[in-house]
């Protein structure tokens, strides 16, 4: 919301409230709240039981949830969106088993599912039409939940959660990037934003994807990978090995691309994006990140179709690599799901409603920036809104290149030439999303680490607060010349079956930090997980239902006076169970 609209707002509020006195004014804007506008731009301090740092899906879910117990919330949102990636353009949901997505999670996707009930929702075919196309008609029919949906609408029923719930929104305001959190001792007493606002509370949450509350607040984290041995994990660290292991060569060159500036000269230099280091020792650590995308949403339907432009940075040079292997026999679109395209076009199962996609990375050079992020986690707002900037740029001028480069294949560019941004989604940011995909960044780390071990159930927590259910899924870190002068990738994992893998139990310990460091923060998104391990639990139906907990957590804490350490998983295990979470697999019957 502008500051124009916030300032109109406050006046009225003000107008309708004189008769009562300026008293009842301040009690209002501080005790009850109004949903969903930055209705404290002219306060300077904001007092409530919980703060929550971050409107991502996971902050949506912990406000609402400290609300429907009883107690007072604000949500702070340094963005204009509520939703994060699932608003922000994931909208064909990653998730393993379904039934394992329990409480306020699964009521968000029984909210999309009526959302597509109603006819007016279908603009492009009817709701009969899409589904006659796809695999999931049974569950539509069955599970009453909907997991493929468009941006907006995923915002649409975020707000709805929070409007219901009276939970004020404070959006626009980020956390001053030195001397953002005030302790005393070891309890965060309040947080102060760039503009100068302080929001005090007895608990915070912190549901952002960086973790910039909860590392101010001298909460230990990593970044990057941690060698094999640290956790006694076998695909944590390095790997170059693996490229003949099912799931990781779709995201491998197959066929043999020079890495080199001119093609097998190796004093030409290396092209952009292949890395300078090397490769690393097998199974050693890192501080590389997995690579990082836009989630576009794009349509082929022509009244709807925004034309993609040509970026005022293009640079050819970062394209080379693409070109080189189309030139070495490649032929698909390497766009997913356009790389799915069959003899009757894209499925349902594929497609979003109304004639949409949802965009993600597939084969050895699409729309992942990889190697372009490294310095995002811990970097200050200048350089991650440039590396931001550089993702957009990249993302568009590779969309660009294969409708327009001669040297794509000709049927190849033709297709992907019927497709555009959609019209209807991301209206304020020229159609393009407001959320960057943040697979990870920092990674809280507690007395309870969440590795590969706890996902294949070779462990097994005794304090759950949720399941997972996704195999351990990481997108390549880097790109190096191998000992041909040829170009790999390397980094990605995809553990076998992601429909086989059970769901596991997470940690209540995983989502708080160590004693000792803080005793009022939880933290449901950068949860404590080595890199392997996050690569499982980073699913936005998680992020959901961690916050969730974090809220009952939190509320628990408050009741009985306690840190969120001390709080009683006994009683808090039966608050979560009265919310409808699912704890155990199978859950008992």
């Amino acid at each position: 919301m502008s500051t124009n609209v916030c300032w109109r707002e406050s006046w009225r509020i003000e107008r309708n409230c004189r008769v009562h006195g300026w008293l009842a004014f301040f009690l209002l804007l501080f005790v009850l709240g109004f949903p969903g506008n930055g209705i404290y731009a002219n306060v300077e301090e904001t007092v409530a039981d919980v703060v929550v740092y971050g409107g991502t899906s996971g902050g949506v879910m912990a406000a609402v949830q400290v609300a429907r117990l009883g107690k007072s919330a604000v949500l702070i949102e340094p963005g204009r969106h509520l939703g994060g990636l699932s608003s922000g353009g994931l909208g064909a949901t990653d998730i393993g088993n379904k039934k394992a997505i329990g409480g306020m999670a699964r009521e968000f996707y029984h909210r999309v599912w009526k959302q597509y009930l109603r006819p007016e929702a279908w603009t492009y075919g009817t709701r009969d039409q899409y589904l006659a196309l796809s695999k999931g008609r049974a569950d539509w029919n069955q599970d009453q939940t909907w997991w493929l949906f468009e941006p907006h609408v995923a915002e649409e029923v975020f707000r709805a959660m929070i409007a219901e719930s009276r939970v004020p929104v404070v959006y626009g305001e980020r956390l001053l990037g030195a001397g953002g959190v005030e302790k005393r001792g070891s309890q965060v007493i309040c947080i102060k934003m760039e503009s100068g606002r302080k929001f005090s509370a007895k608990f915070f949450v912190d549901a952002t994807y960086e973790g910039d509350l909860m590392t101010q607040a001298g909460i230990g984290y990593a970044t990057g990978r941690e060698p094999n041995a640290r956790y006694g994990e076998t695909i944590n660290g390095v790997q170059p090995h693996r490229e003949h292991e099912r799931y990781y060569y779709y995201h491998q060159f197959s066929k043999p691309v020079s890495a080199f500036l001119k093609p097998g000269d190796p004093s030409s230099g290396l092209l952009p994006g292949v890395g300078v280091e090397g490769v690393g020792a097998e199974g050693s650590g890192d501080h590389r990140v997995q690579a990082y995308c836009f989630r576009t949403c794009l349509t082929d339907q022509p009244e709807n179709k925004v034309l993609i432009s040509k970026p005022k940075d293009y640079d050819p040079r970062r394209y080379e690599l693409l070109l080189r292997y189309y030139e070495a026999g490649f032929d698909k679109i390497p766009v997913d799901p356009l790389a799915r395209m069959g003899p009757n076009g894209l499925s349902a199962l594929v497609f979003l409603p109304n004639r949409k996609t949802d965009n993600n990375n597939i084969y050895a050079v699409s729309v992942d920036n990889t190697g372009m992020n490294y310095g995002y986690p811990s970097g200050d707002y200048a350089a991650r809104e440039k590396i931001i900037r550089d993702h957009a740029s990249y993302q568009q001028g590779l969309y660009w290149t294969l409708a327009n480069d001669p040297r794509v294949p000709e049927k190849l560019r033709q297709e992907m030439k019927r497709w555009g941004l959609a019209k209807d989604e991301f209206t304020d940011n020229v159609h393009w999303p407001h959320q960057l995909y943040v697979r990870e960044a920092r990674r809280m780390v507690s007395d309870y680490v969440m590795t590969e071990h706890n996902c294949w159930r070779k462990r097994v927590a005794e304090d759950s607060v949720g399941l997972a259910a996704y195999g351990m899924d990481s997108h390549n870190v880097q790109r190096y010349a191998d000992s041909e002068g040829h170009v790999r990738n390397e980094g990605n994992v995809q553990t076998e079956g992601n429909e086989v893998l059970q769901p596991y139990p997470i940690s209540y310990r995983a989502i708080v930090p160590r004693a000792g460091e803080c005793g009022n923060v939880l933290v449901p998104v950068c949860v404590s997980a080595s890199h392997v391990a996050y690569g499982s639990i980073r699913m936005e139906p998680v992020f959901m239902i961690l916050g969730q907990s974090a809220g009952v957590a939190a509320v628990e804490a408050l009741e009985h006076a306690t840190t969120v350490q001390q709080v009683s998983y006994d009683r808090l295990r039966d608050r979560l169970l009265q919310a409808g979470q699912i704890l155990a697999w199978p859950p008992p019957k």
